[in-house]
């Protein structure tokens, strides 16, 4: 650990390894924030992706070593099926100067370690709504990642939403809820709107109300410090369409169904990560 080098959080060169959707998310938002600027963060591709990235400023490599060998922390953003071939490909060109960071899906602190040669390594687990600046991420550290590195990832994260520290053993949950979370959110969007089309909403308008209303109230859980049951008991007033919409999903198990999802998401995650 005395031979850790710190990095500086003002001066330091962020690569991405793999260039998608979730790299693009987390390098624009270190950009537009002014976390850092473009000119420190370099991903490589050689297809259209290469493009995406040179638009906001990006330096684009040819090949994956070169954004290692310039670059302070590297992010592995690959497929969870690839990963253990991309870090064993770099790993020469690995060293404990540099942070290594791991937002690829059920893809244990300890095989990335081993994979690397060192565990100067932090493992992250984002969310899709990173894409608009609003991602639910949490951190874990590996064994020589030191509480500055978790400050400067949390300090990079931090750029596209909001970030937690937790324990590796929880991240199976934590792939239930936040990771998988979007998805039963987006389903239940869509039932909504549909619920309003039936009641006679052109289907514009109710899927613009049903959106708008889970941000609203996602941003009312979030901002008054209330509890959830407290916030729904202020809508629901005595005999009301509220509380009669509430019964309704009562006696359709709404909670135990959403639990169950969060559950088996979790199992489905702890199965993956086995394999």
């Amino acid at each position: 650990m005395a031979n850790i080098t710190p990095i500086s959080t003002e001066s330091c060169k962020i690569g991405f390894i793999g260039a998608g959707k979730m790299a693009e998310s987390i390098a624009r938002g270190v950009i537009n924030s002014g976390v850092l600027p473009a000119s420190n963060v370099r991903t490589a591709h050689l297809g259209l992706r290469r493009t995406v990235f040179e638009s906001f400023g990006t330096k684009v490599f040819d090949q994956n070593s070169q954004v290692v060998q310039d670059s302070d922390v590297v992010i592995f953003s690959v497929k969870p099926q690839v990963v253990k071939d991309v870090v064993l490909q770099l790993r020469p060109l690995l060293s404990e100067k540099q942070l290594l960071v791991s937002v690829v899906a059920g893809v244990k602190l300890k095989d990335l370690q081993e994979w690397a040669g060192h565990s100067r390594f932090i493992r992250v687990m984002p969310n899709t709504p990173a894409a608009v600046g609003v991602a639910a991420s949490v951190i874990t550290l590996g064994d020589a990642a030191t509480k500055e590195d978790g400050e400067l990832i949390s300090k990079i994260f931090g750029a596209i939403g909001k970030v937690w520290t937790a324990q590796e053993k929880l991240f199976d949950a934590i792939t239930g809820l936040s990771a998988s979370g979007p998805a039963y959110i987006f389903l239940a969007i869509e039932a909504l709107a549909d619920g309003g089309v039936a009641a006679g909403l052109p289907r514009e308008l109710s899927l613009g109300l049903a959106s708008q209303m889970v941000l609203g109230a996602a941003s009312m859980a979030v901002s008054t410090g209330k509890h959830p049951g407290q916030l729904k008991d202020d809508v629901a007033s005595p005999g009301g369409t509220t509380i009669a919409g509430i019964h309704e999903l009562e006696k359709a198990g709404f909670r135990g169904i959403l639990m169950n999802a969060v559950v088996a998401a979790a199992k489905r995650g702890q199965e993956l990560s086995k394999n």
